[in-house]
This record gives structure tokens, C-alpha cells and sequence, in this order.
């Protein structure tokens, strides 16, 4: 964020609880004055990681906001963001959306560069921090010219938000993966992962961050520069659920795609039910498709427990048999002595639909049929989201009617993947859809693989 009439920090700061779902692990801000950085993060959620007192020693109009999704690097504080490093030319903050998966390549250039041997930290972001900051050139535009130079030898997933001491920046990978929206307020810029986070602190919508686009923000205004090109491959799976459903993704609205998804997903797997019910909160919209679509009524069958989210305290032995009911309760008046349709919004491992069939069964549901508004869940994801192992995905390894009987349900079905893609309104060559077909749009080598690549020797 630039803007030098608002307390940038707290705007910030109710940016990244818009945005709480991409990340429970850690959050942080960084603060420019004109004059140096100052950083603050925490492990936890945003407002674990912050109170008034740390906000308001955040003085500055120029900040860089993130909350920490781990997808390379362990979830300690060392790793959460924004990283920040500094050098006589100039100080750095940034924040990173996705996975680079040349991470130890761009780690190998950094070996003898003075003042950066010895990362701390075991992350991605780290490492591109690191590599921008031994490349500075100590003259002005010195940074923007760094990062025109470095990302390109980047690969993989990333949308960047970064900034020195005298301008905010912004960058997305070529393929787009991740998505990357610039706002305006009346006397500044916000560049945020989702729209949704524009709306919250009253900056309006001016565009999407080009894949491959390099953008600078000070007080001449935005300027912009194209530092990379590829096919553009925006990741399908942010359609799916990564996405809070009031964004607008390529100048669709999410819950009209999943509401979509919900509509073809009855179509292709239809059933004789009493009841459709959303597992909250993602399964919703695609739910509310699926009771246009097959005229059987909508309902609400299960509460959610809005304070479960990441937590330090263990849950007890008898709490944890309890599994899914931390989260999810089921309203029997609503259930009991019908049959119901149950709309997910993905299958990764299983666990949690195995634990929802029984859980509506001992609420007295006659039938249990469970309708997935995405395809199966085969591969694991590279460019951003921390999925299993193949071996650890259930449809890594068992068909659909095996999947079934394993979760115990009566019926199940998926859309198709190309019902999916139709809902997106977006042509299939412009998705990435690694995770459903196997079809990975930038090649993965095998020790680049995994979460934990800088922290096994």
C-alpha cells in the first residue's frame, strides 16, 4: 500500500483479515517512513499477530502486509513474512503469494555473495529476498532494476508485493499462477492477492497485475514495465476454493462460478434426495447450483464453528475422536429420516468426508450422497498449495466407486473437468489444472519437489 494521507499500517491490517483465508500460520507488516523500515510479525492469525500498541509503532505511508501459507519452509517465525533485509544501498520488505520451484538453484547463486551467506530462514521468499538484495547496485532505481533482472530466472508461482524505503512495488510470474490485483484509494495505491481485500479498505478496482508485469508506486504515480512472457496458466483451483467467493477473478465473480459448478454438477451426477446441504463454508454456493439445478430443496444441515481456526492448544484425546465436530455440527431436525445430499467443494485425503458421512448417518440420515464441485484431486501442487503427497491423495490411488465405499457414502460424484472449466467462462489452455489432469505447465525436477527442499541436506 502507498499512501501517504492514512494510517497505512491499520489499513493493512484489516487488508490481511480479508485475505485471513490464504494464510493462518503467521502475519506481519512492514512500514516505510521515507526514511528506514520497520517490521513486525507473528506467528498466528492476523489478529493474534498484532494489538493497537504494535500497530500504531508502525509510522509510515508506504506498507507491505502478508499472512504465511507454507508451502516451502517450515511454519516458525524465521520464515514468516514480509522478509526484510537491508544493505547500505538501500532496505527491502517483501511479501510472496505462491511456490518458486528452482528453489535451490537461485540458493546456489547466492554462495560467496558478501553479507548474505548464512540464510536464517528455509523459505522460497527468503531466497529471492536475499538474491535481490546481493544484486543491488546502489544507484537510484536500483531495486526495480534488481527485480526486472532476478525474476526472471525465477520459476514457478509468484506474486510479489515488495518495497525500500522510497517506493512500493509489485510483480507476477509470467504464468500468472496466482492472482494479483491493483486498487485505488483516493490519495493512494493498494496491490492486494484478491479484490475481496480491495472492497474492505474502500479502494476501488482499477485492474489485474499482468503475468510477467513489473509495477512501481510512488509519488509520481504507477509506472509499469513487462520483465518476463509466457503462456498464461492462472491456477484452477483458486476458482475451486482458494478464492474467497466475493472476489473476482478474471473479471468473474467467484460464487457465480461455483454456483455454476454446483448447476453442471447436477446435471452430471443426478439423484433422488429430500435435501441439498452446503459443507460450510465453501461447499455453499456450489450447493445452491446444485438446488436450482435438480429442484430438490436447499437447507442448511450443518453448523460451523466460526472461532475454529489455527490453534495452539491441542485438543484432548476425547476431543480429537471427536474429529470433525470441533468444526461441523449437524442440525438432526433438519437431517434425521431424509436423504441428503452433501456438496464439498474437493476430496484431498478423505478424512474429513469419511468423518461427515458418519457424522450425518448417526444424525439419522437415511442416505448420504456426496457431490464434489471439483474433479479428483490426483496430484500434488507445486506452485502454491500445500496438497499432499501423491501417495497421501485418495484419488492418487483409488477410482471413484472405491473412493465411495471408502468414505462410506451411498453415491458420489465429481464434475468433470471440463464441467469445471466451462463454469470459469475461461478457455482451458489459459488454467492451470496440474492438480486434476497431471499436466504440469512448468516442470517440476524431483529434488525440487516438497516443502522442506532447504531444509534437507
Amino acid at each position: 500500500m502507498w499512501a501517504p494521507a492514512e494510517d497505512v499500517a491499520k489499513l493493512t491490517y484489516f487488508g490481511l483479515y480479508a485475505l485471513q483465508h490464504r494464510g493462518q500460520e503467521s502475519a506481519g507488516i512492514a512500514v516505510s517512513d521515507g526514511h528506514r523500515i520497520v517490521v513486525h510479525k507473528e506467528m498466528g492469525l492476523v489478529a493474534q499477530a498484532f494489538d493497537e500498541p504494535a500497530l500504531t509503532a508502525l509510522r509510515g505511508h508506504i506498507a507491505v502486509g502478508h499472512c504465511r501459507y507454507s508451502t516451502t519452509g517450515a511454519s516458525v517465525w524465521a520464515n514468516a513474512q514480509p522478509t526484510f533485509r537491508s544493505t547500505p544501498a538501500a532496505s527491502l520488505a517483501l511479501g510472496h503469494n505462491g511456490n518458486l520451484i528452482n528453489t535451490r538453484e537461485l540458493a546456489k547463486l547466492l554462495d560467496g555473495q558478501p553479507g548474505v551467506a548464512g540464510i536464517a530462514a528455509t523459505s522460497d521468499t527468503d531466497v529471492l529476498t536475499a538474491l535481490f538484495v546481493s544484486q543491488l547496485p546502489g544507484v537510484a532505481e536500483g531495486v526495480e532494476n534488481t527485480a526486472a533482472a532476478v525474476l526472471p530466472r525465477a520459476r514457478g508461482a509468484y506474486s510479489l508485493v515488495f518495497m525500500d524505503e522510497h517506493a512500493l512495488y509489485a510483480a507476477r510470474d509470467p504464468h500468472g499462477f496466482r492472482p494479483l490485483v491493483l486498487g485505488r484509494l483516493e490519495r493512494g495505491w493498494v496491490v492486494a492477492s484478491e479484490t475481496a481485500a480491495l472492497d474492505i479498505v474502500g479502494a476501488a478496482f482499477v485492474r489485474e497485475i499482468a503475468p510477467g508485469e513489473l509495477v512501481r508506486i510512488d509519488e509520481n504515480g504507477v509506472s509499469s514495465r513487462t520483465i518476463a512472457s509466457a503462456p498464461v496458466t492462472g491456477c484452477l483451483f483458486e476458482h475451486v476454493y482458494l478464492a474467497r467467493p466475493d472476489t473476482t477473478l478474471s473479471g468473474r465473480g467467484v460464487h457465480a462460478t461455483r454456483v455454476e459448478v454446483g448447476r453442471r454438477l447436477a446435471k452430471e451426477h443426478p439423484v433422488e434426495a429430500d435435501l441439498v446441504i452446503p459443507v460450510p463454508e465453501s461447499g455453499t454456493p456450489a450447493a445452491i447450483g446444485f438446488a436450482e439445478a435438480s429442484g430438490i430443496p436447499f437447507g442448511q444441515g450443518l453448523v460451523k464453528n466460526s472461532y475454529v481456526g489455527r490453534t495452539f492448544i491441542q485438543p484432548s484425546q476425547t476431543i480429537r475422536q471427536r474429529g470433525i465436530k470441533l468444526k461441523l455440527n449437524p442440525l438432526r431436525e433438519a437431517i434425521a429420516g431424509r436423504r441428503i445430499v452433501a456438496v464439498d467443494d474437493s476430496i484431498v485425503r478423505g478424512n474429513t468426508q469419511r468423518a461427515l458421512v458418519a457424522m450425518l448417518r448417526e444424525a439419522g440420515a437415511v442416505e448420504v450422497h456426496v457431490r464434489v464441485a471439483s474433479p479428483p484431486v490426483m496430484s500434488p501442487c507445486f506452485y502454491g498449495i500445500d496438497f499432499a503427497s501423491r501417495d497421501e491423495l485418495i484419488a492418487g490411488s483409488l477410482d471413484t466407486e472405491e473412493i465411495r465405499a471408502s468414505i462410506g457414502a451411498d453415491s458420489l460424484g465429481y464434475v468433470s473437468l471440463d464441467g469445471l472449466i466451462e463454469a470459469t467462462t475461461l478457455p482451458a489452455d489459459r488454467l492451470c489444472r496440474a492438480c486434476f489432469d497431471g499436466h504440469y505447465p512448468v516442470p517440476v525436477a524431483a529434488g525440487d519437489r516438497g516443502k522442506f527442499v532447504l531444509e534437507v541436506s
